[in-house]
């Protein structure tokens, strides 16, 4: 049987939560090829197809900055055009693992520069610039300035102290870095989590993994997880593992269902392996 590339990563990913054994007698039954050794060239090139699914999270670009590569750091560059803060962070080596000081080395072949320092931000500093927007162009390139942890930390005492105008605080919610808590201190009013949403904007790969679809494109992207974002991928892995071994198992049947149905299903990739599992 002939699979699409979308597919076998699919497939691939999902039988890589079984055992050995298990993912051999399943491949050869369905048809799945063996995944093959590639070159670092067609990996990369693998990584660049990944990007041009139009559902990608806009908090991929983080799980892979956090692994701190100058490499993976050079993938992301091309995919962050929109985003000044991260665009403006890599340019600078500035570091996004947990713990992590160091500075990250730069790649110096990267197209174009960091963008261009707010003038806001010369006259008035960090909190003075978010402080003077009076709309979501001036809070994006006010918010772009927020590289550190140090950075967040004064943020979080300004708004705290005083609420941040609303365009700031939007521009603030939508990157992807924005810790957790300050974004929770912003409220929970419905329009803001939508907006949250809309941006793409996931609390980690877990939640990817089991709240978003199609399946199959969502599971082609985790399957380049150990590549782009080796130390996140076992968050996505742990969140569908129970699902995979309670639906799907070592029953080969099941697996003949998922893979007629996985290129062509529109929900979750957990919906997907239930309803396998359900028509099997």
């Amino acid at each position: 049987m002939h699979y699409s590339h979308t597919v076998q990563q699919a497939l691939g990913f999902l039988l890589g939560l079984t055992d050995e054994d298990t993912a051999g007698r399943i491949r050869e039954r369905i048809g799945l090829p063996a995944p093959a050794p590639e070159s670092p060239e067609a990996t990369r090139r693998r990584m660049y197809r990944v990007w041009s699914w139009p559902r990608v999270p806009a908090s991929l670009p983080l799980w892979i900055l956090q692994e701190d590569d100058p490499e993976l750091n050079a993938v992301v560059w091309y995919h962050i055009g929109l985003d000044a803060g991260l665009r403006r962070a890599v340019a600078r080596g500035i570091p996004f693992g947990p713990g992590r000081t160091e500075p990250v080395p730069v790649k110096r072949d990267l197209p174009g520069e960091e963008p261009e320092v707010p003038e806001s931000y010369v006259r008035h500093g960090l909190v003075g610039a978010l402080r003077a927007t009076t709309g979501m162009a001036a809070g994006r390139a006010a918010a772009s300035m927020i590289l550190t942890p140090d950075d967040w930390h004064t943020v979080t005492e300004a708004d705290a102290e005083r609420p941040l105008p609303g365009y700031a605080r939007w521009a603030l919610s939508v990157r992807p870095d924005c810790p957790p808590a300050l974004r929770a201190q912003f409220g929970s009013h419905p329009k803001f989590a939508h907006r949250v949403r809309q941006a793409g904007v996931l609390a980690g790969p877990a939640a990817y993994a089991t709240d978003h679809g199609p399946a199959a494109g969502v599971l082609e992207v985790l399957a380049m997880g150990h590549l782009m974002f080796p130390t996140r991928i076992g968050e996505a892995e742990d969140a569908l593992r129970p699902l995979v071994r309670d639906h799907l198992g070592d029953g080969e049947e099941a697996w003949a269902v998922l893979a007629q149905i996985v290129g062509t299903f529109h929900g979750t990739a957990p919906e997907l392996v239930v309803t396998a599992g359900a028509i099997a």
